[in-house]
């Protein structure tokens, strides 16, 4: 049975382009500052919390949602030690490039960053309970969650239509080139020297520099970078000792002291899933029922759960 103090993940083979995340008591997870290559969306179901952003700075709260682009570097932690509890949802964005495009929010099928940071809207709030309910329910079926997911995101995505983020500046092309480098070995070993011979730069100015342009040192995104990989590697059931040799860890303590820092997770919870646990407990469905039970007997989740199925946002 799931430990009420430890993240959970919701996936579904069937559903590859979405992940949902769940965490009863945010005290127990800090993030280092880090990026994903997917769009986030997040709800505050309990507490309060930071939310860095690029380079802005929030004070979240319950009935909040918040929205983070794809590689804009964030971190969401707890306020003097203080109870918080949130969703996230990680959506694939080629899948939501896509679905935006269909709809006619885009002229062309490419990724453009959205605006908003911070939604503080109990409809939307709600709808976003209705859809996570949905999810982590076993007894509502493929077609249901699909059709939920599809639903809220389509809405969600005219509602904010027309606001189009300030891009950041483009960086100078040998900072470009050099981010590819090291997205290209990742997996390896590289030396500040041989950036700088790349670059034609000085240590210092391209540390500096490259954090201007990406919100994160050479080393840092390098580090993230292996964090990503890793990621995809747990999720393809690779054992994590093999999964931190192949991502460029030299041994597996470090691997996890990292990925714990950056996903606040360990590597074992994030590559067991809810679905997992479903068949692992002895109790079968009727434990992992309990987890629902708990997850929806809380405020608006309590109410979005009852509402059952509609995805309609306005729904009160």
């Amino acid at each position: 049975m799931p430990q009420p103090n430890n993240p959970l993940f919701w996936r579904d083979s069937r559903m590859p382009h979405v992940e949902l995340r769940k965490v009863d008591d945010g005290r127990t997870v800090c993030y280092a500052p880090h990026s994903h290559t997917h769009w986030s969306l997040g709800a505050i179901t309990e507490g309060e919390s930071t939310f860095r952003y690029r380079n802005d700075q929030y004070r979240i709260s319950a009935g909040n949602l918040v929205l983070m682009n794809p590689e804009w570097v964030h971190a969401c932690n707890p306020i003097d030690n203080q109870p918080w509890a949130y969703l996230m949802l990680y959506v694939d964005t080629g899948w939501l490039t896509d679905l935006r495009y269909a709809a006619g929010l885009l002229t062309t099928p490419r990724w453009q960053d959205i605006s908003t940071a911070v939604i503080n809207d109990p409809t939307w709030y709600e709808g976003y309970c209705r859809m996570a309910a949905c999810l982590l329910d076993p007894q509502r079926d493929l077609l249901d969650k699909q059709t939920v997911v599809v639903e809220y995101l389509s809405a969600l995505m005219h509602e904010l239509a027309g606001q189009p983020a300030q891009p950041l500046p483009r960086a100078p092309d040998i900072l470009q080139a050099l981010a590819a480098y090291l997205d290209e070995h990742a997996t390896q070993e590289i030396s500040l020297d041989t950036l700088c011979n790349r670059s034609g730069y000085s240590p210092g100015h391209l540390i500096r520099v490259f954090k201007q342009h990406f919100g994160l040192t050479p080393h840092a995104y390098l580090i993230n970078r292996r964090i990503q990989l890793g990621q995809r590697e747990l999720k393809q059931g690779t054992p994590i000792a093999e999964t931190a040799l192949n991502v460029g860890f030299t041994d597996q303590p470090h691997f996890q002291r990292t990925f714990k820092r950056l996903v606040a997770a360990t590597p074992d919870q994030y590559r067991r899933t809810l679905l997992n646990q479903q068949v692992q407990t002895t109790g079968g469905e009727q434990d992992s029922q309990t987890s629902i039970d708990r997850y929806q007997h809380r405020g608006a989740l309590d109410v979005a759960a009852q509402e059952g199925a509609g995805i309609d946002p306005t729904a009160q």
